[in-house]
């Protein structure tokens, strides 16, 4: 009778209660396997590696304005121990002053074929020592709904590891993780691919960051690695699809020992890939593989590269920001003439200033009575713009080896035109070069030459015409020299 009571009030307690189910949890699989269980260890293993990846004060790897405009992240998956501080290189360059609206993790299958994609729509949170993440399940449903290409398949995620192990780095970088979205992909189809691609570009935003996880060669000697992985990285670095699966088609058809793969997540690299277009970058970060860590067996090792994909912003220059630079290039000169030194960067003017502090190059060219009279410039996004706008000034009135120096009696009759110049960016093909938007910058061995965009105003060559004077005339390496160099292209904002 006793049994029968307590069972009912169990019953109508259950039946009653209007509390929300528990969350259904994720456990950590991989926890003292692939990384420490600890959490108090795990934690300072992280760390470590961050910190030795990031500056001093912990900031990122990149310069501030690139840092928070990092895209994606492609990263290794194997254990902390061998591809921890490769994994690290890519986490170290996301801003940890941003917030991002949520994480799209996109990764292998090391257990299940699926031609498609799974999205874990069946776990609420993802586990880890360090606590749980949670799982963004509407946008895992919302995908689903838009291509039958994704699903949910529950044995695609219970064993798999190469998204797990990305948790940790970052609950570390970034403290509160905002939800994600686990997917796992599993197809050769290329149409398939390009299909998850579509989908998946409208979150493919500012407000959203995409890690992709995968290692690179499998198996080969040491040697073979690097030349293997050497060549998958730089295709990788192209940001160009179509290149990136000919470097796997071809390591595939190279004999070379034991390769098992280029890439075993290159079906998520594809489809990323596949949403990028001439507003991102690619950057490579680091490249180590496991013989690097642990030299017992150098003929057989595993790859691990760390990519940041970058979206670009748009440069622009305020009528304010043009004069003020032009007053900075004229004072420069004047200060010179005088035996001056060039002002000192931390006057108020540039520090109030972000557009002047920006890291970028610039050419300044002086005229006189519409004649040119001196023109030099400098390319390289190490120093502040005021500054290279002050020293390439200084440069072109007294050291252009063309002209005599400036008097101080010409600077009346002098023109000061400024050039400042957009982030270079690779090129595989002049199909991507536009004349007279684009500067080219030709660069071979030792040697390198460019022609700024408004060289195409003032002369009547084709496209080909144009790179193969830079080529012979600029940087001295002959009228095809072009065709096996790298070729980058920018945009000059000139005033």
């Amino acid at each position: 009778m006793m049994t029968n009571m307590r069972s009912t009030l169990v019953a109508s307690v259950a039946k009653n209660d209007k509390t929300a189910p528990e969350p259904i949890v994720r456990p950590a699989t991989q926890a003292g396997r692939f990384y420490d269980g600890s959490a108090t260890r795990l934690s300072h293993e992280v760390d470590s590696l961050l910190n030795v990846n990031a500056d001093a004060n912990g900031r990122s790897v990149l310069d501030s304005s690139l840092a928070k405009n990092v895209a994606a992240l492609i990263v290794p998956h194997a254990g902390y121990y061998f591809s921890g501080n490769v994994a690290a290189a890519a986490y170290a360059t996301l801003s940890t002053d941003k917030r991002y609206e949520r994480i799209f993790l996109l990764g292998p299958s090391h257990h299940e074929w699926l031609d498609g994609a799974s999205v874990n729509i069946g776990a609420d949170r993802y586990a880890t020592p360090l606590g749980e993440v949670t799982v963004d399940r509407e946008t895992g449903r919302q995908l689903m709904e838009a291509d039958s290409v994704f699903a949910y398949h529950p044995e695609a995620h219970d064993r798999e590891h190469c998204l797990e192990v990305q948790l940790p780095f970052l609950q570390r970088r970034l403290g509160d993780v905002p939800p994600i979205v686990p997917i796992i992909i599993s197809t050769d189809d290329f149409a398939k691919l390009k299909r998850m691609a579509e989908v998946l570009k409208p979150y493919f935003n500012e407000k959203n960051l995409f890690i992709v996880s995968s290692d690179f060669s499998h198996y080969p000697s040491y040697g073979d690695a690097c030349a293997v992985d050497g060549r998958t990285g730089k295709a990788v670095e192209s940001g160009d699809v179509g290149q990136f699966i000919a470097a796997i088609e071809a390591n595939a058809k190279s004999g070379i020992r034991n390769l098992a793969t280029s890439a075993c997540g290159e079906f998520a690299i594809i489809t990323l890939m596949c949403m990028l277009d001439r507003n991102y970058q690619v950057k490579h970060l680091l490249y180590q593989n496991s013989g690097d860590v642990d030299d017992h067996d150098p003929n057989r090792v595993v790859g691990y590269h760390a990519f940041a994909v970058v979206r670009s912003q748009k440069f622009t220059v305020t009528d304010e920001e043009k004069r003020q630079l032009k007053a900075i290039a004229l004072q420069s000169i004047k200060d010179s003439l005088d035996g001056k030194r060039i002002a000192p960067t931390d006057s108020p003017l540039f520090a109030a200033n972000s557009t002047l502090r920006q890291k970028c190059g610039a050419f300044v060219s002086l005229h006189k009575h519409g004649h040119l009279r001196g023109c030099i410039g400098h390319f390289g996004e190490d120093y502040p713009l005021h500054r290279i706008v002050a020293e390439m000034a200084r440069a072109a009135a007294f050291e252009d080896p063309r002209f005599t120096p400036v008097r101080r009696d010409e600077l009346d009759d002098i023109d000061i035109e400024i050039s400042v110049l957009t982030p270079m960016r690779r090129i595989q093909s002049l199909d991507e070069f536009e004349l007279h938007r684009h500067g080219i910058y030709i660069r071979k061995g030792y040697r390198s030459g460019t022609f700024l965009p408004q060289v195409a105003d003032e002369v009547n060559w084709t496209k080909e015409e144009f790179v193969s004077h830079c080529a012979q005339d600029k940087a001295g390496i002959g009228w095809d020299g072009w065709r096996d160099a790298e070729l980058y292209v920018y945009e000059a904002i000139v005033f």
